[in-house]
């Protein structure tokens, strides 16, 4: 709730802003009345008050609620240009004062809009130097961890090669017991027969 009144007051203020700018004299780059000044000083804060509320309401919303705030401060400024003429300019057309105050409602207005754009590009050109610096760290976290992937994978090779080795030299081996054990065997059948012949020509 705080933060939508701080907003909006922020848009109030740009309106009273703008309708201010009204009641200066048509002499607008007077240097000695410092006419050119007061609208200096009222530009820059309708440049402030646009990189705020771009900044709280964001480009879109904010967009909207600083071009409601220009038309019905025109609307207003022409209502009031209307019924107070002699204040504004008895020695003027009135068609002309309702041309010149309603430009310069749309200039401060379009201020403000700069201020918006302005603050659009900046919290932008924030956004993309975070996002490259994410960027960098994702590319050096993806080399390390291709590295270390590399690493898992000769390792995984190495432990392979061993385990194969392992087996072949158990099945040499394993082929080399069972052919010692079928010598050892046939020399014991062999030397049982030559027992049994022998045996047999005793008796």
């Amino acid at each position: 709730m705080k933060k939508f009144f701080t907003s909006y007051s922020v848009a109030v203020l740009l309106g009273i802003l703008i309708f201010a700018s009204d009641f200066l004299d048509t002499a607008l780059f007077n240097f000695g009345d410092r006419n050119f000044a007061v609208w200096f000083v009222l530009s820059i804060l309708c440049f402030a008050c646009g990189w705020y509320i771009n900044r709280t309401l964001g480009w879109q919303l904010g967009g909207r609620v600083v071009f409601a705030v220009i038309v019905s401060v025109t609307i207003i400024s022409i209502a009031v240009i209307v019924f107070f003429d002699q204040y504004f300019g008895a020695f003027e057309l009135l068609t002309e004062n309702l041309i010149l105050f309603s430009l310069r409602n749309i200039t401060l207005g379009a201020m403000g809009i700069f201020g918006m754009a302005t603050q659009e590009v900046v919290s932008g050109e924030k956004e993309a130097l975070i996002l490259r610096e994410k960027v960098k760290v994702l590319e050096a976290t993806s080399t390390d961890s291709k590295k270390e992937a590399e690493l898992l994978l000769k390792e995984a090779l190495l432990k392979a090669e061993k385990i194969i080795n392992d087996a072949e030299a158990n099945a040499k081996n394993t082929i080399l017991k069972k052919e010692r054990i079928e010598q050892e065997l046939k020399e014991f059948i062999q030397t049982e027969k030559e027992l049994i012949k022998r045996y047999e020509n005793l008796g």
